[in-house]
Formats: C-alpha cells, sequence, structure tokens
C-alpha cells in the first residue's frame, strides 16, 4: 500500500496533541485553551481521512479545505499557548510542533489549490 505523507502526519500530529493535552491538563491545569487546541488538533486528520472517501471531486476539496482551515487554527492555539506561557518556545517538542503544523498547512494548501485546478 502506498503511503499518504498527509495522513501519516497529521495522525501523527494529533497523536501529539493528544499528549500535550494530557500534559496541560495534568501538570499546568489548563483546561480551556489546550480543550480547543485538542478539538482542532485532532480534527484535522478526521477531515482529510474522510476527504479519502470523498463522493466527489468538490466533496474532496471541501473537506481538505475544512482540514486546512483546523490546522491553521491548530498553529494559533500553540501560538496562544506559547503567548501565554503555558508553552515554552525553546522546548524542542514546541519547536517540532510549530514545524508539524507549518508543514501540514503547506501540504494541506497545495493539495487544495491543485485539486481546485484539476477540477
Amino acid at each position: 500500500m502506498k503511503d499518504n505523507i498527509i495522513l501519516d502526519k497529521s495522525f501523527d500530529f494529533a497523536v501529539r496533541i493528544v499528549k500535550l493535552y494530557k500534559h496541560l491538563c495534568d501538570d499546568k491545569k489548563e483546561y480551556v485553551l489546550s480543550k480547543q487546541l485538542l478539538r482542532c488538533g485532532t480534527s484535522i486528520g478526521a477531515n482529510i481521512n474522510e476527504a479519502q472517501a470523498g463522493q466527489s471531486k468538490a466533496d474532496f476539496i471541501a473537506k481538505m479545505s475544512i482540514a486546512s482551515k483546523e490546522a491553521r487554527e491548530s498553529k494559533y492555539w500553540i501560538n496562544l499557548l506559547i503567548k501565554t506561557d503555558y508553552l515554552n518556545i525553546n522546548e524542542n517538542y514546541v519547536q517540532l510542533l510549530i514545524n508539524d503544523i507549518e508543514e501540514i498547512i503547506k501540504l494541506l494548501t497545495s493539495i487544495v489549490k491543485s485539486s481546485m485546478e484539476n477540477r
């Protein structure tokens, strides 16, 4: 079976977001911002997965566009958690999260754009 980079990356990102959510709740006692990040961070992969079974090209584009919006929202919550000192930008795992979400955003933007051009 052929690897699907965006599916793999979004799944791995979701796993890391779930672990980060546990850490923020257990260690930092932060429940509101982290819940928002949990929702959108895990939604990226769910929408990409749904897109794979899209009933049409338009359905595929719609689901991938939603995944792209969720990725951008995830980046927002990560940055807010950094600015409010719940996350330390100098920590390795935070840098990896930022790099991962930026890469996911770029991939999704490219997928949506090329899919729209090839309608």
